[in-house]
């Protein structure tokens, strides 16, 4: 009985795992450059005191969903997009590099050129940063940073710095609790001239809120489920006791 009442009881909980999963998918379905996570449940074998005679169910999320985004028109000259495979390289809050597909671009009051999310974009040698005042900013395809100052003429334009772009492969990933992905490895992904941009141009989430949705209710329906199992097993171990005291 308690095996029944155990395998019910893991399941609901990774139930409710699986729909957090599934939640936040749906919560960054508008968030530009997000990335699903997908799920996934095994089963998992519980060592203890005597023998293993428990298995459990266990949720997982072995990886993330690396298609790309829709790509939306802007017009915006500090909007980028990534064409094709391939990351933007930005310095996480620990200092580290990290890599995104967030591209909507902007530049602080220092002249540091972060993303939408406040983290500064990395250029060949550490965070890029713009000579301010300046008047326009433009990004090549193959990530050259090129500013006009404020007050020059209209064919002045000066290169400052190269965005990094890598692209070690998306099997190498790992996203962290930023949200931001890192190699596996834990080293730097080297520039990988290969790599194309799109400018005034942003890529959307690859969340699709249908499938999401159908999987929050499909998640949903096994969670009672398994709340009804647990409810049998109750109830059979009342009816055995029944027996046990009639006997």
């Amino acid at each position: 009985m308690d095996k029944l009442l155990y395998v019910a009881m893991s399941g609901a909980k990774q139930n409710m795992n699986s729909l957090a999963v599934s939640a936040n998918n749906l919560a960054n379905a508008n968030t530009d450059g997000f990335k699903s996570s997908l799920a996934q449940a095994r089963s998992m074998q519980a060592f203890g005191e005597g023998l293993p005679t428990r298995v459990f169910s266990m949720t997982e999320t072995p990886s993330a969903n690396f298609a790309s985004g829709p790509i939306k028109t802007t017009g915006r000259d500090l909007d980028i997009a990534v064409k094709g495979d391939g990351w933007i390289a930005v310095q996480a809050e620990n200092g580290g590099e990290a890599y995104t597909r967030s591209g909507s671009l902007r530049f602080d009051n220092s002249g540091v050129l972060r993303n939408d999310k406040g983290t500064a974009v990395m250029g060949d040698n550490g965070p890029i940063v713009l000579p301010l005042p300046i008047e326009k900013v433009e990004i090549s395809q193959d990530g050259i940073v090129s500013v006009r100052p404020s007050g020059a003429t209209a064919e002045v334009i000066e290169e400052v710095a190269r965005i990094k772009l890598v692209n070690p492969g998306n099997q190498n990933l790992m996203r962290g609790e930023d949200g931001l992905f890192r190699l596996m490895s834990g080293e730097n992904a080297p520039a990988d001239p290969s790599v194309g941009l799109l400018s005034g141009a942003v890529e959307g989430s690859n969340v699709n809120a249908v499938h999401e949705m159908v999987s929050m209710i499909d998640l949903q329906r096994q969670f009672e489920m398994q709340v009804k199992m647990m409810k049998t097993a109750e109830e059979n171990d009342r009816a055995s006791s029944s027996l046990m005291r009639i006997s």
